[in-house]
């Protein structure tokens, strides 16, 4: 029916040059959400799931969120700054990649910089000759964690902000300070808050970027549709309240843009403010954020605050210990790898190797992943993945118990995307099945996993 209706339309159009026109038009009519594809990157970061932000400076220390940069770099001074620390703690957690906030909006700057005086290189802190984006490069990647970085375009310290082209070349040279001296980024956060109207050459930041860190995954909102690669989840609650597909359409022009869902560890408190330790969520508050941002396809970015000391507090890192070993009790025994045997097919997705997938019959719309034991089990969970490497294809799915002759369904969706969470009161079947309902194209399972994690009962 496209097709038709563009022959029509291009039978009514007159003249060479407007051939041209009618070819992007026919080109546009064919694209949909499901012919675009993420990137081999896009993929890879998908694949880490969870991370954390690090938020440390001046306001660490004058018990403020927001900087006004005003601050004198002497009250940066901490006796005890421990990078490992905080990493150790992440990795306890269960993250696999940490974000420094090298320069929040205050403009006070965590590695000793060439552009500016305003930065630990003035503070007393190791006399003057520390660098924690160093530390904690070398931290993450000592105990196999990812590294990346922010630095915040709104700057209110700096005189030159007042001047767009003046400021531009200020915060490219810092960005290429970062994006060269500090091995592989595998995420650079551009943060649109603040910025009083200030525009920035958002084009040449990541021109700059890409030439030293070509594999790096740009966070942005959505309103820089053209320069990020992932997209903030449009709030700071820990959850995807919405279908999470990972395509997004801005203008009719669609992009691969999957969600990060950053919400901090001490409710609304980003940075560390003594006498705060009522803010820390509680581990059943953690595991629901877990499950409404992981679990719906997206990627969890738990913001954690150093202490005055340096240090992530004692509470804070019991409570990550907590809330990893949780997520491992709830989501570490798979019960599809108790299944019967099954062809090779099936095995993909119950092999609980993500480099392997099930793939419905060529050119289907509908299919049906079954999974068979010796004896009947109990579960309330069952996670799914989809193979996206080819694009989100899965438009609507349920998951069926055999119960007394027949097939019940216990949970419907319809995004499914990286990592679906579908929870239910508890089931006792020896059949289980996957359907897919509707899709573009064969959908491809990457897994399929039962689990009983006795919530509720």
């Amino acid at each position: 029916m496209k097709r038709m209706a563009t022959k029509r339309i291009c039978r009514m159009l007159v003249g060479a040059p407007l051939l041209l026109a009618c070819a992007v038009f026919a080109q546009a009519q064919s694209v949909n959400f499901t012919d675009v594809k993420p990137t081999p990157q896009q993929v890879e970061w998908q694949d880490l799931e969870f991370g954390v932000i690090i938020h440390f400076g001046t306001n660490s220390f004058l018990n403020r969120e927001w900087g006004d940069g005003t601050a004198d770099p002497k009250v940066f001074n901490p006796a005890q700054a421990d990078p490992e620390q905080w990493v150790l703690a992440a990795k306890a957690a269960g993250a696999r990649y940490v974000v420094l906030v090298a320069k929040h909006h205050d403009g006070f700057c965590l590695w000793p910089t060439e552009q500016t005086a305003y930065s630990v290189a003035a503070s007393p802190w190791l006399g003057g000759k520390g660098d924690l984006v160093r530390m904690t490069a070398e931290a993450a990647r000592k105990h196999g964690l990812r590294f990346g970085v922010y630095l915040s375009p709104w700057d209110r310290h700096e005189p030159r902000y007042k001047d767009p082209a003046a400021y531009d070349q200020y915060y490219l040279a810092e960005l290429e300070e970062l994006s060269s001296r500090y091995g592989e980024l595998t995420e650079f956060w551009l943060d649109g808050a603040g910025s009083a109207g200030h525009t920035y050459d958002f084009k040449k930041i990541i021109e700059t970027l890409r030439t030293y860190q070509p594999n790096a995954q740009v966070f942005a909102d959505t309103g820089l549709f053209e320069y990020g690669d992932i997209r903030w989840v449009g709030n700071e609650d820990g959850t995807i309240p919405y279908e999470n597909w990972n395509v997004i359409d801005r203008h009719g022009f669609l992009r691969w843009r999957p969600v990060e869902v950053d919400t901090p560890l001490r409710k609304q408190h980003w940075f560390w403010h003594p006498g705060d330790e009522a803010s820390l969520k509680p581990v059943d508050e953690l595991m629901k954020t877990y499950e409404e941002s992981v679990g719906r396809g997206g990627q969890l970015m738990l913001g954690l605050a150093p202490d005055d000391r340096g240090l992530l507090p004692e509470a804070d890192v019991a409570r990550l210990k907590e809330f990893g070993a949780a997520v491992r009790a709830r989501y570490g025994a798979n019960l599809a790898l108790e299944h019967a045997a099954a062809d090779a097919n099936v095995e993909g997705a119950l092999d609980g190797d993500q480099d392997t997938f099930w793939s419905a019959p060529g050119g289907s719309h509908s299919a049906a992943l079954e999974v068979a034991f010796a004896r009947p089990v109990t579960f309330d969970r069952v996670v799914t993945m989809e193979w996206l490497n080819d694009g989100q294809h899965v438009q609507k799915y349920a998951i069926e118990a055999w119960e007394k002759g027949r097939w019940r369904r216990v949970a419907e969706g319809r995004a499914m995307g990286h990592k679906k969470i579908d929870a239910f009161a508890p089931v006792t079947a020896a059949r289980v099945r996957l359907r897919i309902l509707a899709s573009e194209g064969e959908a491809r399972i990457r897994e399929f996993q039962l689990y009983d994690t006795g919530a509720g009962r």
